[in-house]
């Protein structure tokens, strides 16, 4: 595959892209002629990403940076500089997330890092990359990816469905301010996907998957292609995606 031209084709920021949805979505994507930078904290799954994509012809198609997000200072220094040597980006894409479980017992440093990763790096990303995009005349999209949890508030997860309650209000909110600025803003909420956050095997996962009890990471992946894919006149505003047989 030849390298892409810079002035034409559409840049992707995506966060949490060396698994899961993300990792998905970056093949995905890059598959279709987007270029597409990613953000990941695993440098065992960033080699095994990227092995990944070269054998599928995409590694032109792909910039990455091993990278912690819950280090706010490092992204202050590191987005600019992102922003001058790979973009501008087209698009955002909020993705990266850590299970958690509920609030009791839980020590205050695990509870600050999941919040940090899960809420705290959307609103930071959308705020850089929305400055960005209008200060440089794009006609981009954020998209976070949320999750169905937000409401359907399971007792046993009340940590990560803080953060996904958030992420569903802060959407709503900052598709309001942005719209007029010509930046969609969309919030994808999937169902249970099968990917290393949930606490089942993968061949548990697989069975559920045969069962139409779980999603793959694909089927998110295609629902992110869709709305990049819509005419500039047309925002997805949301999007709730479960499996056939998933019960919520």
């Amino acid at each position: 595959m030849e390298i892409m031209n810079r002035q034409t084709t559409k840049r992707v920021f995506l966060t949490g892209g060396t698994a899961g949805i993300g990792r998905a979505t970056a093949l995905q994507l890059a598959a279709k002629g987007y270029y597409v930078f990613i953000i990941g904290r695993s440098a065992d799954k960033l080699e095994d990403f990227l092995k990944d994509a070269a054998a599928q012809d995409l590694h032109h198609n792909i910039g990455y940076l091993l990278q912690d997000l819950t280090d706010q200072e490092a992204l202050e220094r590191l987005l600019p500089e992102i922003w001058s040597s790979h973009g501008p980006f087209d698009v955002l894409i909020n993705n990266a997330a850590l299970g958690f479980a509920g609030v009791y017992g839980v020590e205050i440093n695990q509870l600050s890092y999941m919040t940090k990763t899960n809420m705290d790096a959307y609103l930071l990303l959308s705020g850089f990359f929305a400055q960005q995009m209008a200060e440089s005349n794009i006609a981009g999209d954020i998209i976070n990816i949320g999750s169905m949890s937000a409401d359907s508030r399971e007792g046993k997860s009340s940590g990560y469905v803080a953060t996904k309650a958030g992420i569903q209000g802060f959407t709503e909110a900052l598709r309001k301010e942005l719209n007029p600025k010509n930046i969609r803003v969309s919030l994808i909420e999937p169902g249970a996907v099968g990917t290393d956050m949930q606490p089942s095997s993968p061949e548990e996962q697989r069975e559920l998957e045969e069962k139409l009890e779980m999603l793959k990471a694909e089927d998110i992946a295609e629902a992110i292609n869709f709305v990049l894919g819509q005419d500039r006149r047309v925002s997805i505003v949301s999007m709730q995606i479960k499996a056939l047989r998933q019960f919520i």
